[in-house]
């Protein structure tokens, strides 16, 4: 019986070659899109859930209420920990971890500066990063151990035979290799490349007691049977204990880490979870409209196949027989489309991988990934084949063995809705798409407050902090800039915010968030902020001016000043008085309003310097003298700087990532679409084949006929507009309200999206219906 089924389908696909072919790339197309997007889907339901104590570990975290509003902060003071440990019985163990990227590590002629952490030695205790080499109890034990991943040792020396294998760190502290940890997964959020022990930072001076301070991660270990409840009421009180502020900590449990991760108003609102959400539907629908291309072909061609389920009805075939053997057709052609997706899988995901920035890979080896994918096959094939298989086999023998036997004309037909689905979603995709790149478009042309021209930034490691009087003067004396300035971080980024500022007129109980720098000499002009009043900071000329203050047009806006310039304001207990007013500024998101900002003057605590090139030289001119500069002083680091335009427009990355991947999944649409209206139109013209050869032969032009056998695929394509427009209107609405700073949706986009997709539907349908037009009627009607 399975082999008759067998043969009759592969007999059906053979002599339906043309429409065969249609049906298995389209499902191929929709299959691998699938299959790439639920790989990542699966990537990020994983990541960071491979912990063995995942269900114990916790961050804390804190949030406190500012400007009516509540906001979450991932870092906590670095006396937590300690604190935690030794007053919570209900905390196993816990660990910070520091972030730290400005040390170069030395292993005989190689010298490396690449990421890592500093932490506890009880972080080997909460995660699961495996040490391949060294006892992981007492690897972070000593101030001058060092832990290395795998890629690390064999970068630094070759090989990962390297315990007790010294490096040398900067210019000064030799290490000793305790332990070699494998390399991390993908599906981690933790990213270094080697592990410092935390009492290292005390020697260089980075730790401290303070508990209105917030920049460093903590995570703690609860006992078995602590909940997360529990935990959120001991916690609660610590920080408003220790230093006072009203700061709440609350726990966020390993599980929420990955996709849920942003906060609205002290309250978790979502995160990655939603794009994950979003790809299940876009994957769900692609293949969806794959298999939609089959349920209309199959149908379309019923009248053909009528007679053949008469027949086998009559001979005694159950209506159940017939179901088995139309699925088993589809069944049949889901697994050849099927096989060609896998052959495409590994070069879509390489292109995949390189738009999202990720690395996903094909588990070929794990047969997990194979019984997965059988299933995958057979249930796109009932999925795309259990309506034709019905509606097929509802055929009564009387009615179709009959000569003149015609389907019922209805004006609203399932294929009518299937094809109007599918360039729904299409439609909404390529809305989004032009509203996103809108979006995009708005925001860069938004003026930063700052001039990025020509503006470039270094980090201070090494020796640099100490030999800055000699780069300066060298660098000014050489030509190749025009100023410079040091200062706590980039004017492009945000490395420290305060809620601790007074003034006057303050109102009682308001907490405020204002950006935090540092800077020495003339910053605001180097960077290009306008000065709108007063003048800018220079501690060498003026030595009091480590005790002054530059506020932007939003900080003297929320602090109400008329006449900033001259009015005394304090944070903690630093007395601050202000010289200037400059314009605001973007150093965060782009897309966000402007935040308040102070720039304090100070001659330490610097963590870059800014310079701007000389215009009247060439720009490696200039490079290679700063160059030289910076390697007679620093000789131990490689000189790297940076440019404020390229840092600026990586902050669109995410969005732009987002509008390419709306207009691939669009055209990814827009294609298996056409590939299903193609199909129909030459199934309708071969249907109606006699019809219009006999018109012909009555005088109607080829015009007359193209046009008569389009016009049935345009109501379904105009139903789409009227459905997809206020969908897509909606989704963009919603997801416009994320920015501050946003464009409009402008009209001419849906008229835009509505004319392309009509196009689009008429010249695919037009070659067929053009064939049928200009086809020799004495071939069609020669039998009548």
């Amino acid at each position: 019986m399975l082999r008759n089924y067998a043969a009759v389908a592969w007999r059906n696909l053979v002599r339906n070659r043309s429409f065969s072919i249609i049906n298995i790339t389209g499902l191929a197309l929709g299959m691998v899109s699938a299959v790439v997007i639920l790989l990542w889907i699966f990537h990020e339901l994983s990541v960071d859930q491979f912990h063995s104590k995942k269900d114990r570990v916790y961050q804390i975290m804190s949030r406190g209420s500012f400007d009516g509003k509540v906001g979450v902060w991932e870092t906590t003071p670095k006396p937590l920990m300690a604190t935690l440990k030794n007053d919570y019985p209900q905390v196993e163990t816990a660990a910070r971890i520091n972030w730290v990227s400005a040390f170069v590590l030395h292993a005989g002629s190689q010298q490396l500066q690449v990421p890592g952490f500093f932490t506890d030695p009880d972080f080997f205790n909460i995660f699961d990063f495996p040490l391949l080499k060294g006892d992981p109890k007492t690897a972070l034990s000593n101030e001058y151990s060092i832990v290395l991943t795998e890629k690390m040792a064999k970068d630094l020396f070759g090989n990962t035979d390297v315990m007790g294998h010294t490096l040398r760190i900067d210019s000064s502290d030799y290490f000793t290799v305790t332990g070699i940890a494998k390399d991390l997964p993908s599906n981690t959020n933790f990213r270094f490349n080697y592990l410092l022990p935390w009492s290292y930072m005390k020697k260089v001076g980075w730790e401290d007691t303070l508990w209105q301070a917030n920049n460093v991660q903590t995570f703690a270990l609860l006992k078995p049977g602590v909940t997360e409840q529990t935990a959120n009421k001991l916690f609660a009180n610590i920080i408003r204990k220790h230093s006072g502020l009203d700061n709440e900590l609350f726990v966020h449990p390993m599980a929420k880490w990955h996709l849920y991760s942003n906060f609205e108003n002290g309250v978790s609102s979502g995160g990655n979870i939603e794009m994950v959400h979003l790809f299940s539907i876009i994957a769900g629908f692609i293949l969806l409209i794959a298999c939609i291309n089959y349920v209309n072909m199959s149908t379309a061609r019923s009248q053909k196949r009528a007679r053949e389920v008469g027949i086998r009805k009559v001979v005694g075939a159950g209506r159940g027989s017939l179901i088995t053997q139309f699925l088993g057709e589809s069944i049949l052609i889901a697994f050849l489309a099927g096989i060609i997706a896998l052959g495409l899988l590994q070069p879509a995901l390489i292109g995949f991988n390189h738009l999202i920035n990720s690395k996903l890979s094909v588990p070929y080896s794990s047969i997990t990934f194979w019984l997965t994918a059988i299933g995958f096959i057979l249930c796109t094939g009932v999925l795309a084949g259990i309506y034709p298989a019905f509606y097929l086999s509802s055929y009564e023998p009387v009615r179709v063995l009959k000569s003149n036997f015609k389907r019922i004309k209805i004006f609203v037909t399932p294929r009518k809705l299937l094809v109007t689905l599918q360039f729904s979603f299409a439609i909404i995709l390529i809305i989004c798409t032009i509203v996103i790149y809108r979006q995009i478009r708005h925001t860069q042309q938004r003026d930063p407050g700052y001039n990025g021209a020509g503006l470039a930034y270094m980090y201070i490691k090494g020796e640099m902090e100490k030999n800055y009087p000699q780069i300066r003067e060298e660098l000014v004396r050489s030509g190749a800039i025009s100023s410079i300035a040091r200062s706590n971080c980039p004017i492009t980024d945000i490395w420290g915010v305060s809620d601790a500022y007074q003034w006057e007129g303050q109102p009682s109980g308001k907490r405020s968030i204002i950006i935090n720098y540092s800077a020495d000499k003339n910053y605001a002009s180097t960077v290009g902020l306008k000065l709108l009043q007063g003048r800018d900071i220079d501690v060498y000329t003026y030595p009091s001016d480590s005790s002054a203050v530059l506020l932007n047009q939003a900080a003297v806006k929320l602090m109400g000043f008329k006449n900033p310039v001259g009015q005394h304001i304090k944070e903690y207990d630093r007395d601050l008085q202000v010289v200037g007013v400059v314009n605001n500024f973007i150093p965060n998101r782009p897309y966000q309003a402007f935040m308040p900002a102070a720039i304090r003057g100070d001659t330490k605590h610097f963590g870059a310097i800014s310079f701007r090139l000389n215009r009247e030289n060439e720009r490696e001119d200039n490079l290679a003298t700063i160059a030289s500069v910076f390697k007679k002083y620093n000789p131990e680091y490689p000189f790297e700087c940076f440019f404020a335009d390229d840092t600026y427009a990586l902050k669109f990355r995410y969005e732009k990532r987002l509008a390419t991947l709306a207009a691939l999944f669009a055209g990814l649409t827009i294609s298996i679409s056409c590939l299903g209206l193609f199909a129909l139109a030459a199934c309708m013209a071969e249907s109606r084949i006699k019809e219009i050869g006999v018109r012909k032969v009555l005088g109607a032009s080829v015009t007359r006929i193209t046009t008569l056998l389009s016009k049935d695929f345009l109501p379904p394509v105009l139903l789409s507009i009227l459905i997809a427009s206020p969908v897509a209107w909606w989704s963009m609405h919603q997801w416009l309200q994320g920015f501050s700073y946003r464009t409009s949706i402008s009209w001419w986009v849906f008229v835009f999206a509505a004319l392309l997709v009509i196009f689009i539907a008429i010249a695919t349908v037009s070659y067929q219906t053009v064939k049928a037009a200009l086809a020799n009627p004495v071939k069609s009607i020669r039998t009548e």
